[in-house]
């Protein structure tokens, strides 16, 4: 692993880098390019999902990349229609077929959905997946306070990741400061907030011109500072290494305090409120 990218020892003992490779979109044989450039480019966590239609392209890429599989950590997630115990095993079984591997170095359930309640049963589904070794370690994601707290409680089993939408808009301090207290890790999804060109701005222009950074890299170095793993996704070479590349310098409180204050009471960008939202 590239020795730039530090690392976080997840609490079943797991280690993952402090930055990972968003796929969603990323699909096809462009799909696989962009994939398998990014594993040479030194991205070693990759991040899937059944969902995102591309688990086949991530696998096709771990064949063409130069990097050997044992050093790359390979994610994906269960959907929301498979969260009954037989149906989820069956889905993380398919999920392997599709990407041609032995076992998922990370699996998570992609979302609560809790009016349909089947969480808890899912997430028992994924312990007995990692007892048969389909799965090295096991996660959440979009998985608010209170579904955490009830997971455990039923389970005694503790994710060891959570990831959430997080980005300047929705710094997500209270769920941040939960996953602390639980020794769960946080990861970023929509990272820089995407589409709301927040990467342009005036403040973080300036920032980035104290540090001869581009917008997007003080973005992505405020996520390691907050201890979030950040999983920004880019087609082009040149983006992937500039993302990568955020490792040799650091905010100070002050330019953190002036990212912090664009955070809105409720800055999701598309309004997917876990309590509420159900992706199926």
């Amino acid at each position: 692993m590239n020795q730039q990218i530090p690392q976080y020892t997840l609490n079943d003992g797991l280690k993952v880098p402090a930055i990972g490779f968003g796929t969603y979109s990323l699909k096809g044989e462009e799909g696989v390019k962009a994939i398998a450039a990014a594993m040479d480019a030194g991205y070693r966590l990759i991040d899937s999902a059944f969902n995102y239609e591309n688990e086949g392209a991530v696998g096709k890429a771990i064949k063409q990349s130069s990097v050997p599989r044992e050093e790359l950590l390979i994610s994906s997630k269960l959907p929301g229609r498979h969260h009954a115990y037989k149906e989820a095993l069956e889905t993380i079984e398919e999920s392997l077929c599709r990407a041609d591997l032995d076992y998922y170095d990370l699996y998570l359930i992609h979302w609560p959905n809790p009016k349909q309640d089947k969480y808890v049963e899912a997430w028992q589904a994924m312990i007995e997946a990692r007892k048969r070794g389909y799965i090295r370690s096991i996660g959440v994601s979009n998985f608010l306070p209170e579904h955490l707290d009830r997971l455990i409680k039923e389970t005694g089993v503790t994710p060891s990741m959570n990831q959430v939408e997080l980005h300047p808009f929705f710094d997500q301090a209270g769920q941040r400061q939960k996953h602390e207290e639980l020794g769960i890790l946080t990861e970023s999804w929509s990272p820089l907030g995407r589409g709301n060109d927040i990467v342009e701005h005036e403040k973080i222009v300036q920032i980035g011109q104290a540090h001869g950074k581009t917008g997007g890299q003080v973005i992505l170095r405020w996520h390691t500072q907050l201890g979030s793993i950040p999983i920004p996704k880019s087609g082009s070479l040149q983006h992937q290494q500039d993302n990568l590349n955020i490792f040799d310098f650091e905010l100070t409180a002050e330019e953190m305090e002036v990212i912090a204050s664009f955070n809105r009471e409720d800055g999701r960008l598309w309004g997917q409120d876990p309590s509420e939202y159900e992706e199926f």
